[in-house]
């Protein structure tokens, strides 16, 4: 082979390595940034509604009752869009979701909180003995106070330093506590509706949570059963 088509191959290596195709689980930097951006500002809109309606003197009959109610309901989605972002990963191939995970994990710890705040002060206007009475008697508001404290430590050790001061497999199994918050979130928003006869709301809720955690508990089984099937390698 002549030198001029040596240095021919040669240059058109990296050209050949600029045109290879992008990884369709990843996402550019800047339509990343773009997107999380986008969802960000969209998460505050149920918020941004409450404050709309009550500047208009918009929002019912029982004003309290219509922002805990709403800001609960929040939470609950909240909580669902966190749980859908591995399945739906694991799905698509789009490891690019997994970046936004804790914004959504967050947000419904935010929701949580606003609806939390909520009751204890323009419902019970911080009379702490009744809240108590409240909580220990009434079994809809033990399993949202169950819920909320389950919320709390998961927001607390959402950075990325506290999962390395806990270790990833210890931070993990904190992590999954939010099936059983959710489960417990779930039952409260329930037991609410249930007051009123209504099961619609609450079926839509429970079967999204449950097509969530059959997803989460097969792939595992579906990893042990492929493990179990390869066949142990032999030394030489």
């Amino acid at each position: 082979m002549s030198a001029p088509a040596a240095r021919s191959q040669v240059s058109q290596a990296p050209q050949a390595a600029t045109t290879r195709p992008r990884n369709p689980g990843q996402i550019g930097a800047r339509p990343f940034a773009l997107l999380r951006a986008t969802l960000f500002m969209a998460a505050l809109l149920p918020l941004a509604r409450l404050v709309v309606l009550g500047v208009r003197d918009a929002l019912g009959a029982n004003p309290v009752e219509f922002v805990e109610r709403s800001l609960g309901t929040w939470t609950l989605v909240m909580l669902c869009v966190t749980l859908s972002i591995t399945p739906l990963r694991r799905a698509t191939g789009w490891t690019w979701l997994v970046r936004l995970r804790r914004m959504a994990g967050l947000y419904a710890f935010f929701y949580a909180v606003l609806h939390f705040t909520t009751y204890l002060w323009l419902d019970q206007w911080f009379d702490w003995a009744a809240i108590v009475k409240d909580v220990a008697k009434r079994p809809y508001i033990t399993a949202g106070f169950a819920a909320f404290v389950g919320l709390v430590p998961l927001a607390a050790t959402s950075t990325s330093a506290m999962q390395r001061r806990l270790g990833g497999r210890r931070w993990r199994n904190l992590h999954r506590l939010v099936y059983a918050i959710a489960g417990a979130a779930l039952l409260h928003y329930f037991w609410h509706k249930a007051g009123k006869h209504d099961f619609a709301q609450p079926a839509i809720y429970a079967t999204i949570i449950g097509v969530l955690l059959l997803a989460r508990l097969r792939r595992p089984a579906a990893a042990a059963i492929t493990e179990a099937s390869i066949p142990p390698r032999t030394g030489r």
